[in-house]
């Protein structure tokens, strides 16, 4: 193919990281209004948009904030735009999907009200037992409340991050006066009370608001509302030359508290033009802009659907997705995890595949006498983690257990100094990661003592040890013995716990070093291939794409003709379908019951294919920022099985959408006669179907040893 030479660098070929990100919110949001979808799941994705978004402005916006008030005008290296454009991009995209999520959620509650669901009585709470809401105010909720009175001598209050707050403006002698409650962060959001003679649910700040006079006593309260502020979390941590990284981060936590604010949430349900002037008031005092705040048509933190979902499943569960386990491996039944390793590698699929394979591989070798070590990268772990129970055991025994505990894993930090510090008691060997950069690869490996010598085995995975999140996340995983393949993994930890240059490995890949190189060298040699065979062919399948230097190099390979296959489940900095630069990629993004987060990378080269799984997206900040892997899957079955996935990724047709050459996503649709295509579906399907067949067979085992037993 005669190849035409483009700027591949012009920004009308890429979209804006953080618009990118809004996109996938939005995605995740439109879940609510995917009538497949079971009334309380809808409900949850709406709460997962606000939690999402939460933490996209703490650090993201709070990042280009930071930039703009210094006066930094430089542009990104994509779209060439300067922070204080992006954030004027952003405040303009956020507004539209705040009324989109606002709107949907109120059709939602709507809807629970109808199928005679019991849902929280919102605002004024008219029509309602006022004096039984004074009763349990005063009784339940009013001890824990402290106002914050704002005149001279009662300066402007350190206002907590995510806290719904009430402004209050009060009157006595013909003299305003401004108060500002919190609304209790440690009392539940829901409560539940008996109103009217039944059960009613209601949410606290509506309680407090309907009751606030009591909190003011000989003042007139003239009116009140509900406001909510989002503090900076993109704080800079100061770990270079730092003896001890654990009081640093511990110290980093408590000044997170501190960070200044970044938004401001205004309930406007009432619509009273007399707060004009004092959420004019607030923004001044938290140094906001009008890009900065955010006029809400509902309650203010939407997160509370969550924990309405959990007190209404049990209730209706029709209303829910229909209950489902992960399915234990057959070929682990009644036989050990290193048995069956010793044979072959064993491939694990969650959330579809039980995560007990991993926690029984570390429990098993606490309690072997022939266990000589165990290490394992922890970077999200569960807050009652089997794991790190097993790890602690294994210590005690004297076996030697080497932990590499990420503490910089953000809004993770507390949970890990945490389970630093108890593992450390329990005498592991415990390892903080590496300055300035974040250690996010997943492995683990284990060293047994045979007849024959010592014997290595070892997991490599793309998702976290965390056996909660192995049930709504989609990761893959692999358990090994073969040699090359875990003398990798051992010299993998070895650099990480002790001095040592980046070691030379048989079949890993490792970032900082080598990632971003391996995948250049493997979209050059399928261009190569392409060139000479013409069947060139690229299937990635990661969370986030943003690193131009890779893009760049699939704009070359889309150029030369390769086709370049990409389900990017959240931001994509590319845009496909562009002719003459990108008209032989396509982007997918499959948003559904489960978070898609395996990593997947395959390169045909013409029949030759190249298998990766990693920890690692196509992102900058995996390539040079952060330690992660890269590894083949060598074993021959189980690559063909992971590319039959990825067909399946690609024919999904009803929780797939479609990013096009304009940088807008729509939902795929079964044509016509066309079959219904959901590959979480199907594989949820396939998983309870191999159940159901293993109980069967199971069943006719035991009448048959039972007939035999009687015939004797």
């Amino acid at each position: 193919m005669v190849s035409q030479r483009v700027d591949f660098s012009d920004p009308k070929y890429f979209e804006n990281r953080e618009l990118s990100w809004l996109d996938f919110n939005e995605r995740v949001i439109a879940q609510a209004e995917d009538d497949r979808n079971p009334l309380l799941e809808q409900l949850k994705f709406i709460s997962i948009g606000s939690s999402n978004l939460d933490e996209f402005v703490r650090v993201r916006v709070a990042g280009l904030q930071d930039q703009s008030k210094l006066g930094v005008t430089d542009p990104d290296t994509k779209k060439q735009w300067s922070p204080n454009r992006q954030l004027d991009e952003i405040a303009s995209r956020n507004e539209k999907n705040v009324k989109y999520q606002y709107g949907l959620y109120k059709k939602k509650m709507a809807e629970l009200k109808e199928a005679g669901v019991k849902a929280p009585e919102t605002q004024l709470l008219e029509g309602l037992d006022s004096q039984a809401l004074r009763d349990y105010f005063a009784e339940n909720i009013q001890p824990g409340i402290t106002p914050y009175g704002i005149d001279a001598y009662r300066p402007f209050p350190h206002l907590n991050d995510g806290l719904i707050h009430i402004f209050v403006k009060l009157e006595r002698d013909g003299n305003p006066f401004i108060a500002i409650v919190p609304v209790p962060s440690l009392l539940d959001r829901i409560q539940q009370i008996k109103l009217n003679g039944e059960e009613k649910y209601v949410l606290i700040e509506d309680i407090i608001r309907q009751n606030i006079d009591a909190l003011f006593k000989g003042f007139q309260v003239q009116y009140s509302f509900f406001f909510r502020i989002t503090r900076n979390a993109d704080l800079e941590l100061q770990e270079q030359g730092a003896e001890d990284l654990l009081s640093v981060i511990e110290d980093y936590i408590e000044r997170r508290k501190n960070g200044m604010a970044v938004r401001l949430e205004v309930d406007t349900r009432d619509a009273d033009p007399r707060y004009a002037d004092d959420v004019a008031f607030l923004m001044e005092e938290l140094d906001l802009l009008e890009r900065d705040v955010y006029a809400l048509d509902g309650p203010l933190d939407l997160t509370f659907l969550m924990d309405l979902y959990d007190l209404l499943e049990d209730v209706h569960p029709d209303l829910t997705f229909e209950p489902f386990s992960p399915t234990y491996p057959p070929v682990l039944i009644r036989r050990s995890v290193f048995d069956v390793a010793d044979k072959q590698d064993i491939f694990l699929h969650h959330p579809y595949d039980s995560f007990k394979p991993i926690i029984e591989m570390i429990e098993k070798s606490a309690d072997d006498p022939n266990t000589i070590a165990i290490k394992m990268t922890l970077y999200r772990v569960s807050k009652d983690s089997p794991l790190v129970a097993a790890m602690k055991k294994a210590a005690k025994r004297g076996i030697k257990v080497t932990a590499l505990v990420e503490l910089k894993a953000r809004f993770d930090e507390a949970n890990n100094v945490h389970w630093a510090k108890e593992l450390e008691e329990a005498g592991v060997h415990i390892i903080y990661g590496m300055e300035e950069l974040k250690t996010h690869s997943k492995a683990t490996l284990v060293v047994k003592k045979t007849p024959n010598g010592f014997r290595r085995y070892a997991h490599l995975g793309t998702g976290n040890y965390n056996e909660k999140t192995a049930n709504l996340y989609t990761d893959m995983g692999i358990i090994t013995s073969q040699p090359d393949l875990t003398e990798d993994v051992a010299k993998f930890f070895n650099y990480l716990s002790g001095y040592s240059e980046q070691p030379d490995y048989n079949h890993l890949h490792v970032s900082p070093f080598e990632i971003r190189d391996t995948f250049i060298e493997k979209i050059n040699n399928e261009i190569a291939s392409h060139k000479k065979h013409g069947n060139g062919h690229i299937i990635a399948k990661m969370n986030s794409l943003t690193d131009k230097v890779i893009i760049l190099k699939l704009f070359e390979a889309s150029q030369e003709g390769v086709k370049i296959d990409l389900i990017v489940r959240g931001i994509c900095c590319l845009i496909p379908g562009v002719k003459g630069v990108s008209e032989n990629i396509t982007v997918r993004s499959i948003v559904g019951r489960f978070l898609e987060h395996s990593r997947i990378y395959y390169f045909y080269q013409n029949g030759q294919e190249k298998l990766y799984l990693s920890s690692a997206d196509m992102m900058t900040r995996n390539m040079i920022r952060r330690v992660e892997l890269a590894f083949p899957v060598m074993d021959k079955n189980w690559a063909q099985h992971i590319i039959d996935l990825l067909d399946l990724y690609l024919s999904d047709n009803t929780k797939a959408w479609v990013l096009d050459s304009d940088g807008n996503y729509s939902q795929e649709q079964p044509k016509e006669g066309e079959e219904a295509i959901s590959v979480q579906n199907s594989l949820l399907k396939k998983s309870q179907n191999l159940k159901k067949e293993r109980k069967e067979k199971e069943r006719k085992n035991w009448f048959a040893r039972l007939s035999e037993k009687l015939l004797r």
